[in-house]
């Protein structure tokens, strides 16, 4: 399971999203900026407030904060291109 935490208007958010939407992804993005359940979540969980953020959860529950957009968009090719 996958979660994008973003802002509308960061240029590297929008490489990321470009991305997810090149590659067909249905991930649910997460408005940092606005929403304070979500800053505080990547604060507290991920461990800094900079977006973008890849969290990625795996099949038995551990967690992975992904940070850096060059890093996110390689590990989503590496894993969903065709």
């Amino acid at each position: 399971r996958l979660s994008l935490y973003q802002f509308e208007a960061c240029p590297f958010c929008v490489r990321v999203r470009f991305t997810l939407k090149r590659l067909g992804l249905p991930i649910e993005i997460r408005d940092a900026k606005n929403n304070p359940e979500y800053k505080n979540e990547l604060m507290e969980k991920g461990g800094q407030y900079q977006v973008p953020c890849l969290k990625i959860e795996n099949e038995q529950g551990a967690v992975q904060w992904l940070y850096e957009s060059s890093a996110i968009i390689q590990y989503l090719e590496s894993r969903f291109a065709a």
